[in-house]
C-alpha cells in the first residue's frame, strides 16, 4: 500500500470512529416515500402522489414495470398502474433505491465518472439480485434489489473526500486501494444512519466475504452471488468459481446451466 493510501485510510477511519466523516443524506423524496409507506393504510393513490412529485423517478418505475422480466400483457403507461402492479411496499423500496441516483453526483469530472461507474454497476447487481430472489428463493425481490443498489454506497463519502484532496484524486491506484479497503465499513455506517431495514444493515461489510456461510440464504448471499457473476474473469475474484460459494450452494442451481446464465445476463439490464 502506498504511503498516501495508508494516510488517507487512517484519516478516514479516524473520521468514521469520531462521527466526523461527512455522509450524504438520503434524498428528500426517499424520506417522504419511506414516511408514507410506514402507514399500513396507505393507498396506491397516496403513494402515487408522493412518488409522482419526482418525474424522473416516476418514469424509472414505469420503465421497470415494462422491463422484459416483469412485463404484463399490456404496456403500463402511468404511475398509478405501475404501483398497482408492483404493490405499495414493493414500489416504495424500489423507488427509495432508484432515487439514490440523485446523490451519485460530483463537482469534478474524474469523480463524476467514477460515481457513474459505481451506480451503473449497482443497477446491474440489483437486477440480478431481483431475478435470483424471485426465481430461486422465498425472500422479497424488492429488498434484494434495494440491497444491490446500496451494496457499494460506502464508496460515495470516499469520492467526496477525494474531491477535496487533489493528491488522492490524481493518484487512481491509491484512490482505488482506499475504496476497496474501507468502503464496506463506511457503507455499514451509512445504512445505519439512514435507518435501513435490519436485513440489509450489514450488507456492505459482508458481501465480499466469500467464505461466509449463513444458515439460510439471505440478501447478503444474493448480492455476493450477483457481484461474483458480474466480475467473473476479473482480477478481483481470480480463481473463484460461483459453484464453490457457500452462498451459491444454498441457491440450489446448476452454475453451468445455460438458461440460468442467460437469465442472469438478461437481468443485468433490468434497471438500466
Amino acid at each position: 500500500m502506498s504511503t498516501l493510501a495508508h494516510k488517507v485510510q487512517m484519516d478516514l477511519i479516524k473520521a468514521i470512529d469520531k462521527d466526523d466523516l461527512v455522509l450524504p443524506t438520503l434524498p428528500e423524496v426517499a424520506l417522504n416515500i419511506r414516511k408514507a409507506a410506514e402507514n399500513p393504510e396507505i393507498s396506491v393513490s397516496h403513494l402515487s402522489k408522493v412518488i409522482g412529485r419526482d418525474t424522473a423517478l416516476s418514469a424509472r418505475l414505469i420503465k421497470v414495470v415494462n422491463s422484459p422480466l416483469l412485463r404484463a400483457l399490456y404496456e403500463v403507461t402511468d404511475l398509478h398502474t405501475a404501483i398497482t402492479r408492483l404493490g405499495v411496499n414493493y414500489s416504495s423500496n424500489l423507488a427509495i433505491g432508484l432515487v439514490m441516483e440523485q446523490i451519485f453526483h460530483a463537482r469534478s469530472q474524474v469523480v463524476e465518472n467514477k460515481m457513474r461507474d459505481v451506480w451503473r454497476q449497482s443497477l446491474e447487481i440489483a437486477g440480478i439480485c431481483y431475478t435470483l430472489c424471485r426465481r430461486y428463493t422465498s425472500l422479497k425481490p424488492d429488498q434484494a434489489a434495494l440491497g444491490g443498489l446500496v451494496h457499494q454506497i460506502g464508496v460515495l463519502p470516499i469520492l467526496t473526500y477525494a474531491e477535496d484532496h487533489n493528491e488522492l484524486l490524481f493518484d487512481p491506484v491509491s484512490l482505488n486501494h482506499v475504496i476497496e479497503s474501507i468502503h464496506p465499513r463506511i457503507g455499514d455506517k451509512l445504512l445505519a444512519v439512514w435507518e435501513f431495514p435490519e436485513m440489509l444493515l450489514k450488507l456492505p461489510g459482508q458481501y465480499q466475504d466469500f467464505t461466509r456461510d449463513s444458515k439460510v440464504i439471505d440478501y447478503i448471499d444474493l448480492v455476493q452471488i450477483a457481484t461474483l457473476f458480474c466480475s467473473q474473469g476479473s482480477n478481483a475474484v481470480a480463481g473463484l468459481e460461483l459453484s464453490t460459494l457457500p452462498a451459491f450452494k444454498k441457491l440450489g442451481v446448476d452454475a453451468d446451466d445455460q438458461k440460468f446464465q442467460d437469465d442472469l445476463n438478461a437481468a443485468r439490464g433490468m434497471f438500466i
